[in-house]
């Protein structure tokens, strides 16, 4: 009889997808692939691998399709940390995601207070035109924020918590979105021309304070978890109706902020503020009592920063370092008061001036 001898073969078949960083980095851009094998070689791939421009360009090519057929899955992060046809290991999964998702902030600064409409995407060219962005890299963006805010706006809970669960972005990325949606929640104007200087780091700067400080996020229930923050809490609105105590005493508050001022400021300076203080306090307090009574008076918080604020205090040549003195002693002094000794009141003192004094000196460019 023969016998034939079989042995053993052990074989492994592997689907390992490759990703270059540098070609998926010009694909988010919005390069095409012709302008992405340019760009590669006048940075001198072709020379530094040997590689030919045709070979350069296939390789391109190939990696645009495995970009296009990963890009739907990247609309929802979970499905792409779920699925099996791509062998993807997971920092690299977390790359992609997060690549996806980034933004460049004067793209973002132009859609704020716009509504994510067809119509608005159709005009992204005047965006792109704008801020030099790649058109089809501003239509990612604009896609992206719309996608986030659809997805979290109705949600329970932290917003940045609920982005971060359903989009698997970083803290910090997450955060940014996270102020995107505030600030659509609350219908923020944002357009308008005089506040055409400020930039989406501005805004963002203003968003964390107003969310940390003035919604519900210091508002927790048994189990620790925030309560929603997409909304002015309205209690503290309220209870801000009460500083109007202030103006009855805007003598006392008058002179201990000018007896805290005089050793700091220029004598222009003092006696300027001398003479405008009731115009000043009258603006401060006014706004705080004036936020409860509905939706108008707070979307037009940072028009009323500008118009309240900045533009006198420009007008009347005062420098950053002025309005922080003056922004502290007018809130220090306050507090010294009789009239704020009440805890709530003291309280939504303290809570509306953190606000107001971290936006104002953040507003306040030079």
């Amino acid at each position: 009889m023969n016998y034939t001898m079989y042995g053993e073969v052990d074989v492994f078949i592997s689907n390992y997808t490759l990703l270059d960083p540098e070609v998926y980095q010009l694909w988010i851009d919005g390069c095409s692939s012709s302008e992405a094998v340019k760009q590669l070689h006048q940075r001198g791939v072709t020379q530094e691998t040997g590689a030919s421009y045709d070979l350069l360009s296939s390789d391109v090519a190939d990696h645009y399709r495995t970009y296009s057929l990963l890009e739907r899955l990247l609309h929802n992060p979970p499905k792409l940390d779920e699925q099996i046809s791509f062998q993807l290991e997971h920092e690299t999964k977390q790359f992609l995601i997060e690549r996806y998702y980034e933004f460049d902030d004067v793209v973002i600064r132009e859609l704020l207070g716009k509504k994510l409409s067809s119509r608005h995407r159709k005009d992204l060219d005047e965006v792109s035109d704008k801020t030099k962005v790649h058109l089809k890299s501003c239509r990612r963006q604009f896609d992206n924020v719309k996608r986030v805010y659809k997805s979290v706006e109705e949600m329970q809970g932290s917003v940045v918590t609920n982005i971060q669960h359903n989009f698997l972005l970083s803290q910090e990325l997450a955060e940014k979105y996270g102020a995107v949606v505030f600030i659509g929640c609350m219908r923020f104007e944002t357009g308008k021309r005089k506040l055409q200087y400020l930039t989406f780091s501005d805004f963002l700067h203003c968003a964390r304070v107003l969310m940390d400080k003035w919604t519900y996020r210091c508002n927790r229930d048994p189990d620790g978890a925030a309560i929603d923050d997409t909304d002015l809490d309205r209690e503290f609105l309220l209870d801000m109706r009460d500083l109007r105590i202030l103006l009855e005493k805007d003598k006392e508050h008058k002179h201990l902020v000018c007896q805290k001022l005089k050793p700091k400021l220029l004598e222009r300076s003092y006696n300027e503020l001398e003479v405008n203080f009731r115009a000043y306090t009258r603006a401060l307090v006014g706004m705080a009592c004036g936020l409860h009574r509905g939706r108008e008076r707070v979307r037009s918080f940072f028009v009323d920063m500008v118009e309240r604020f900045i533009e006198p205090w420009k007008q009347v040549a005062w420098s950053r370092v002025d309005l922080s003195h003056f922004l502290e002693a007018y809130t220090q002094s306050a507090l010294e008061m009789d009239v704020l000794r009440e805890g709530e009141l003291k309280h939504a003192w303290e809570r509306y001036m953190a606000v107001m004094t971290s936006c104002l000196l953040r507003l306040f460019h030079s």
